[in-house]
Formats: structure tokens, C-alpha cells, sequence
């Protein structure tokens, strides 16, 4: 969807390659089973950081790192720098025209860009293991738009240009975090009221049958949150272009046509 954001002089090339961009958008949740020090680049517990984690963190890496340790920033998660990284070597690649490079690392900074649109990406609780709601992280990311997406409206609009892609990469981060309460909270008050009986089912996932949150289930979490995750991926879809766009205006607006035979 990323890619119907994208105005003329790219929208072409990302279409011809859309496939691949879709293929590769996983790539970096595989690189964490193979490489150790992918998994921070995922995530940002801002709440280990206090209670004004936003006022105490320094944007910059160097600051960051001056004040809190290069080991607790790593342990802690690092998506805010991984966008601002991956931002950087795509706007490399579309400078030396190297398409491959353009395509792994669109498909990479799109990842980090929808992983820091996910609430539960904010938090040390990440997947409610702290407050006896394990799986959540699951329930609001994967399985509520596998059964509802289908319906979702996810037209984001025109990719818009992003002045300073670090501070930007923070405001997603802030906007996430505005609504883990919400995504927890929300949760635990329903599973109170739930009929417990109703509240799993045995789902097909691939070949195998697993116990998981049941539709019902599912579907009343999704009225509770008032269409907060179609709204996340409708922003996140916006996101996700906007940096593809901006990193290709900071390249110089290189052309993307393959030459003529």
C-alpha cells in the first residue's frame, strides 16, 4: 500500500518491484533468528527510561549513548536510530543507483517504520507478560488484522516530505507509546467480562491446529480499541512512504526509469 503513496518518478519503479519490496518486507524478523544484534532494532521500551521518557532520552544517538550506555540503549531497543540508519543508506543507494540496495533497504526501513507504529513495540511489557495478558502482543498485530484487514480502509493519501527523519522517527515512537495503556487496559477489562469459555477457539495456522484467541473474541477487542489498528497500519502506510519519498528527494531526485535498449 506503501507504494500507491509515491508520486510520479517513483511510483513506477516501486510498482515493477512491488513483489520483491512485499517478499523482502519479512526479512528483517528472519535476520533475528541468524544475527544477535538485530533484535533491538525492532523495539524501544521507552518506559524503562521513567515516567517522561521522551523529556529524559536524547534524540541523538551520541547524546543518548553519553548519557545511558551503549549496552542499555541496545538492550532496550533502538528503533527510533534504525529508521533515522536505514533512512540514510536509502538515500546512498538512490544516489549511486543501486537498485538492489534501493529495493533491501526500502523493504528494511519499511519494516522498522511499521514496527515502531505497533504500541507494544513501546513498552517493556511487550506482550503483557508482566500483567498476566501473554499473547497480546499476537492478538493486536497479527491475528486482529488477519481476520479483519480485508475490511480495513488503508487509503493513506500522498506521501509527504520529512524534514528531519530522526525526530520524526521519535514522534511515531511517542505517538505508539500515547496508547499502550489503552491497548492493555482495554484487554484486561474485557477478558473480565468475557464469557471464559469463548474466549479461545482452535484456529488453523498453516497445517496445524492451535489454541488462539477466538474471532469473538477478537472482534469485540477491535470495537473496544475503536479501529485503532487499521488506523496504526493506515499510518504506518503513510509513514513508510513518506521516508521512501523524502530519502529520493534528499538523493536529488534521481531518475528511476531503467535506461532505454
Amino acid at each position: 500500500m506503501a507504494v500507491y503513496t509515491l508520486p510520479k518518478g517513483m511510483i513506477g519503479f516501486y510498482k515493477a518491484n512491488i513483489d520483491y519490496i512485499e517478499q523482502h518486507a519479512v526479512s528483517a524478523d528472519k535476520r533475528r533468528y541468524v544475527d544477535s544484534t538485530e533484535a533491538p532494532r525492532h523495539f524501544f521500551d521507552a518506559d524503562h527510561y521513567g515516567k517522561k521518557p521522551w523529556a529524559a532520552m536524547p534524540q541523538k544517538w551520541k547524546d543518548a549513548a553519553a548519557k545511558y550506555t551503549t549496552d542499555t540503549l541496545n538492550k532496550y531497543g533502538t528503533v527510533p536510530w534504525t529508521i533515522q540508519y536505514q533512512y540514510y543508506k536509502l538515500v546512498r543507494a538512490f544516489k549511486t543507483h543501486d537498485t538492489l540496495a534501493i529495493l533491501n533497504t526500502s523493504a528494511n526501513l519499511g519494516h522498522y517504520i511499521a514496527d515502531a507504529h505497533v504500541p507494544l513495540h513501546l513498552t517493556v511489557n511487550y506482550n503483557g507478560q508482566f500483567t498476566t495478558q501473554t499473547g497480546i502482543h499476537a492478538l493486536w498485530e497479527s491475528h486482529i488484522p488477519e481476520l479483519f484487514a480485508d475490511k480495513y480502509n488503508l487509503k493513506a493519501g500522498k506521501a509527504r516530505y520529512i524534514e528531519n527523519p530522526l525526530a520524526e522517527a521519535f514522534r511515531i515512537c511517542r505517538a505508539s507509546f500515547k496508547s499502550v495503556d489503552t491497548v492493555l487496559r482495554f484487554e484486561r477489562i474485557l477478558s473480565k467480562n468475557f464469557p471464559a469459555d469463548k474466549k479461545y477457539s482452535m484456529v488453523l495456522h498453516g497445517k496445524k491446529e492451535v489454541k488462539d484467541y477466538s474471532e469473538a473474541y477478537s472482534l469485540a477487542y477491535q470495537k473496544m480499541l475503536k479501529g485503532m489498528v487499521e488506523r496504526k497500519m493506515r499510518a504506518s502506510i503513510l509513514s513508510v512512504g513518506s521516508f521512501w519519498y523524502s530519502a529520493w528527494v534528499d538523493a536529488g531526485q534521481p531518475n528511476l526509469s531503467p535506461p532505454a535498449p
